[in-house]
Order: C-alpha cells, then structure tokens, then sequence
C-alpha cells in the first residue's frame, strides 16, 4: 500500500512552494494570524495544545482533523521557536491537504474496530514519518517559518501567544 505518494510527479520542496503560493498570507505575518488562514483554508477552528506524551524525540506534533475542528498537539520544549515549527509542521500537513490521502477502509475496520474510520484513515496515512509527506509538510514549515521571521512586526510570535 502506497499512499503516501503524489501522482504529480512534484518533489516535497515544489509541493510545499505551490502549497506556500497558494496562501493570502498578511504583509506582518504572526503565528496567530498564520493561523487564522488556515482555520480559512480548512473552514474550522484549530485547537492548539501542548502534549506531554509527546517525547519531541521521534514524534513532535500530531495533527487530528474532526468534522468540527483541527486539532494540533505538540511537544513541549523549553524553546518557543521549536514549539512554533512543531506546529508549522503540522499547519503544513493541513494546507498540503494530507488528510485526504486514501487508506482502504477495510483496512482500517479490522485493525480499528471501534475507531471512526475517517479519523483513524488521516492519521493512518501519515504512517511514515520520514517519507515525501513529511518532506513536504517540512518545507513547507520551514517557508512559514521564514515568512513569520522575516515580519518586521512579529519576529518572535510563537513566544508571546503560547507562552
């Protein structure tokens, strides 16, 4: 089962700079308002938290979408700017439209039994966590990364709004 991979032919770093092209980012970007454009782009809340189970080792930041909100969990570390790319990577999988990849259902309902199978299928098609979708979603954080930094008027957003 291949999944994980775009028919496009586009590599990780094309992908994430059409992704980055396609947002109305504001001329004094924030994490905050970062944010709120793509609450635009995915037509619901998001919901940020910090999560302790989450060693910041192999796994930094979740990303679970309901119907009703987006939710991102991310490691918790000493340093703002790390927590701000734990959740730009996250943001990425949510532009790059990552949930929409297909895993079989029956799939899902035999290892998931009691599990939605639409909530179980967006995080199963994130099961590698080195591959071209990580790739992209990376870049693509690295893009907002460098677009928040290089706003003269919130160069250090992360640290004031989840602090």
């Amino acid at each position: 089962m291949n999944n994980n991979t775009y028919p496009s032919g586009q590599s990780p770093a094309e992908r994430a700079a059409n992704a980055f092209g396609s947002l109305v980012l504001p001329t004094h970007l924030s994490l905050e308002r970062l944010v709120k454009v793509v609450e635009g782009v995915r037509h619901r809340p998001i919901q940020i938290e910090a999560a302790g189970a989450l060693n910041g080792g192999s796994i930094c930041g979740l990303w679970l979408s309901t119907v009703e909100v987006e939710i991102i969990l991310h490691a918790v570390s000493p340093s703002g700017l790390h927590r701000q790319q734990f959740v730009l990577h996250e943001l990425g999988h949510m532009v790059l439209r990552h949930d929409e990849l297909v895993v079989p259902a029956d799939y899902i309902e035999v290892l998931f039994p009691n599990l939605p199978v639409g909530l179980v299928s967006r995080v199963l098609a994130r099961s590698s966590f080195t591959d071209d979708l990580e790739a992209a979603a990376e870049s693509l954080a690295d893009l907002l990364a460098a677009a928040i930094r290089n706003s003269a008027r919130e160069p250090r957003s992360f640290e004031r709004v989840f602090e």
